[in-house]
């Protein structure tokens, strides 16, 4: 994805989304969140999206980079990073964590998916922030 807009990230986690619908139609409820992960980056890369897998995520502190080992689920076409969960109910910590990759990463756009519920449209959660706003339309 060359051009960023609101309208092209926007199109972009939809059509994740309908990935990722595929994926938990096709799995149900109660796997590993690995699983789902594979299986997602799967699903997007026949669909022809490019998808880094476990992306590492160094932190600049004071112009210091620092390693860290915290790694991303997924970050698709260089966009949008999707961190997927299997657990009963998500947590605003899950909200936290993927906000400060966003923050990191300076990323428009994260999706949370939780494969754990029967109905994966009704417990994912999209954010945007600041880098969103500042696309244009």
């Amino acid at each position: 994805m060359n051009y960023l807009s609101k309208a092209s990230v926007t199109k972009l986690s939809y059509e994740i989304t309908g990935c990722a619908i595929t994926v938990h139609k096709a799995l149900g409820p109660g796997l590993l969140e690995s699983i789902y992960e594979k299986c997602l980056c799967f699903e997007l890369e026949k669909n022809g999206f490019e998808v880094q897998q476990q992306f590492p995520i160094t932190i600049n502190y004071e112009g210091n980079l620092i390693d860290s080992e915290l790694k991303l689920d997924l970050l698709v076409e260089d966009t949008i990073i999707v961190e997927l969960k299997t657990v009963k109910e998500l947590l605003p910590v899950h909200s936290a964590q993927l906000l400060s990759y966003m923050k990191l990463l300076k990323k428009p756009q994260g999706l949370l998916f939780n494969f754990y519920s029967d109905n994966i449209t009704k417990c994912m959660k999209p954010f945007i922030n600041e880098y969103f706003e500042r696309l244009p339309s």
